[in-house]
């Protein structure tokens, strides 16, 4: 199906400043995308929420804004991850078509029934997923993958934020590849790492991790809550420590950690890895091959309607991650 040039609405979320979501977001009819000629529109089906789009909404920390908009949000329209239908394509788009389900990381704009996406970040959804699961894997799926790179079969690796939506995953990556897991959670979440396949959880609130003697290849931290002496500490001689964590300062966030991690990298005998989550086709292409084979399932805690996006991020900023948090879409057009 070729673009239309029809000006047609849609409903979507649009943020109007920085600030608290119930606040800044607002339920509107507005006009619906036309994708350019390297561009695949798609008719949203469901998105889900990261804190990333936290970060998007509230412009903390404020570094964030460089990028998306000193004053006000240069995108209007939130969300990154989406799982939905072709719609129409692009003319130099030649390898989808309209009615291709798929899913993709979007730079913004998937809170909405149609978001357009360049046709290098789109992927053929998982058969065996609903689109509401297939919304969950991108963006967090997506890092766990980068987090895990490397890992060999037998490694000890251990997981710190093992039950957010990065950490799902990533303890199922890690047990994919072959790891002895271990991860660290609160107490009421043991279950459900646990059930993820982790070989060994910790309760944060009774033991820490940094102070038990044990000893690991890799240490995944996404919480960014230990120093990086203290990481270090849960580190064999020659392991490695990927940091992927938010958190950190109103302004800079995480990056003044990161830039202390590349900064003594260069002096110590461990390797001290930044987690820089990049998008691609080939990523999604191979999250597809790991959810067909059932190495990785989405833990989805609560589903929203596209219109309480705001409740859904406001409980997602003042409550622990706990899996993923998805918006569904209503297809009634």
């Amino acid at each position: 199906m070729g673009v239309e040039t029809e000006t047609r609405t849609m409903q979507a979320i649009v943020q109007s400043a920085y600030g608290a979501p119930e606040t800044v977001l607002t339920h509107q009819t507005v006009a619906r995308p036309v994708p350019k000629a390297d561009e695949v529109l798609i008719k949203v089906h469901a998105s889900s929420l990261n804190f990333a789009d936290v970060a998007m909404v509230t412009g903390r920390p404020s570094l964030i804004r460089a990028v998306m908009g000193l004053r006000r949000p240069r995108h209007t329209v939130p969300g990154r991850d989406v799982a939905g239908v072709v719609e129409a394509v692009g003319s130099d788009v030649t390898d989808l078509a309209a009615g291709d389900e798929v899913y993709a990381e979007a730079t913004a704009g998937s809170w909405a029934e149609y978001v357009a996406v360049p046709a290098r970040f789109v992927g053929r959804k998982p058969a065996t997923l609903s689109f509401a699961d297939a919304a969950t894997l991108p963006l967090a799926a997506g890092t766990a993958l980068d987090c895990v790179a490397g890992v060999r079969p037998g490694q000890k690796v251990l997981v710190n934020g093992a039950s957010g939506g990065v950490g799902t995953f990533t303890v199922q990556l890690a047990k994919a590849l072959g790891a002895e897991v271990t991860g660290v959670c609160s107490g009421r979440n043991v279950e459900l790492v646990q059930g993820l396949g982790a070989d060994h959880v910790i309760d944060y609130d009774r033991s820490d991790f940094a102070s038990s003697g044990e000893r690991y290849d890799l240490v995944i931290d996404l919480v960014g809550n230990r120093t990086l002496a203290a990481c270090r500490r849960a580190l064999t001689p020659g392991g490695t420590l990927a940091l992927s964590s938010g958190g950190g300062g109103q302004v800079i966030g995480p990056m003044g950690r990161l830039a202390r991690a590349v900064l003594l990298n260069p002096f110590v005998s461990q390797r001290l890895r930044p987690v820089s989550a990049t998008r691609s086709r080939a990523k999604l292409d191979r999250l597809t091959e790991l959810a067909e084979a059932g190495q990785i399932v989405p833990a989805v805690e609560r589903t929203y309607p596209l219109s309480d996006a705001a409740e859904a991020l406001r409980r997602l900023t003042a409550e622990h991650a706990r899996g993923k948090t998805v918006l569904t879409v209503a297809q009634e057009r």
